[in-house]
């Protein structure tokens, strides 16, 4: 098989020599010096683990009953919906999308997905991978640099009852460009009028705008419909890449259902990975369900979003300098760590050719790979290929 393009471009970039070279293709954050660093309120937390923790026992098919309601209020806040929410702890974003695909399909073998068009590259083969069928609706304009926003409503207007809509709660991945509250406002209203069940990935929450406001979407959801399913991750928002945390909160119709979805999805887990992993989840519980330790995590966590916004601040200045006749003025638009420069693969080829500079051919780049000491070269390797 091919490798994995983003995986691919790791081992590239790992065996060029060019002290200039520059990797926009893998998706974690970087500080300003270009490391991918544990967080301090991890460290404190992963000490009190350390002096506290009696046992490495196995934990139970739905993981860590204090993560996953520190999880599930950190993401629903305080829903009048709570008694039809259930959360499960899995290994990662995509252990909780991989398990909520095999719900669907136990419920309705012939499910179909609406995916946008574009959407992260890892949920096609996770979710179309476990057999279910996918449908694209329209998302991002490549020419305007905007959303299709009309063109999606109208597709998922056509849908089916009882399709699947997966929804990117913010940071949007790839495009980085998400909808108004409004524009959500009339998703949701067009989702309950057609009766769709909203599966919405949360794997930036806290990289947009705050904890909270990033999850407008969900919580506009809950407030209006019966059923939804979320899949989070901690990797971003914790930096806890290789520890696989995240989560799958379930939304019921009743009380009643709500405790068969729960036994099918702790059925499910059991035949696929058994048990989540443990230390990550313990981390993020004792961070969240710590006043002091989840106040200092809330102004880590301001410090990423703040130098993401920054540096495609200075991106596009950088940009305006030095290819007036190109318009770049959409990276400010963008939250979170990606978004698409819009140039071509044959350019794309170039600059890791000749420059040394790393990004997948869609032209989506991570915006923590740049740096106030790299973007000069960046944006002058840029303009030469343009």
């Amino acid at each position: 098989m091919p490798a994995d393009a983003i995986l691919g471009l790791i081992a590239e970039y790992r065996d060029d020599p060019r002290p200039s070279k520059i990797d926009l293709g893998v998706g974690v954050y970087r500080n300003a010096a270009g490391e991918t660093p544990v967080l301090a309120t991890v460290k404190k937390a992963e000490q009190r683990l350390l002096q506290t923790q009696t046992s490495k026992s196995y934990i139970g098919t739905a993981g860590d009953a204090a993560f996953n309601s520190a999880m599930q209020a950190m993401i629903f806040g305080d829903p009048a919906a709570d008694d039809r929410l259930v959360t499960l702890q899995t290994p990662g974003g995509s252990g909780s999308l991989r398990v909520a695909a095999g719900l669907l399909l136990r419920a309705r073998e012939d499910a179909t997905v609406w995916v946008s068009e574009p959407t992260w590259a890892n949920h096609v083969p996770l979710l179309g991978g476990a057999g279910l069928k996918l449908k694209p609706y329209p998302y991002y304009d490549a020419d305007r640099h905007v959303i299709h926003i009309d063109e999606m409503l109208e597709t998922l207007r056509a849908a089916p009852k009882g399709d699947v809509v997966l929804l990117h709660a913010c940071c949007h991945n790839p495009c980085g460009l998400d909808p108004s509250e409004d524009e959500w406002r009339e998703i949701a209203g067009v989702v309950a009028q057609r009766e769709l069940l909203p599966f919405i990935d949360v794997a930036y929450q806290g990289f947009a705008s705050n904890i909270d406001d990033d999850a407008f979407a969900i919580r506009h959801m809950a407030s209006l419909l019966p059923e939804m399913i979320v899949s989070s991750s901690c990797s971003k928002n914790f930096g806890l890449y290789r520890d696989r945390v995240g989560s799958l909160s379930l939304l019921s119709a009743t009380a009643d259902s709500l405790a068969t979805l729960a036994s099918q999805a702790n059925n499910y887990v059991r035949t696929v990975y058994s048990v989540p992993p443990d230390h990550g989840a313990a981390v993020v519980s004792i961070i969240l369900n710590d006043d002091d330790l989840r106040a200092e995590w809330l102004a880590e966590l301001k410090d990423m979003r703040d130098r993401l916004g920054e540096m495609c601040t200075l991106l596009n200045d950088a940009f305006i300098e030095k290819t007036p006749d190109h318009d770049f003025s959409h990276l400010m638009r963008t939250t979170g760590m990606f978004c698409f420069l819009g140039i071509s693969v044959e350019q794309i080829a170039r600059l890791k050719q000749d420059f040394g500079i790393y990004l997948v051919d869609t032209s989506r780049i991570n915006v923590a790979g740049i740096t106030a000491d790299n973007v000069d070269y960046l944006t002058d390797s840029i303009a030469a290929v343009l």
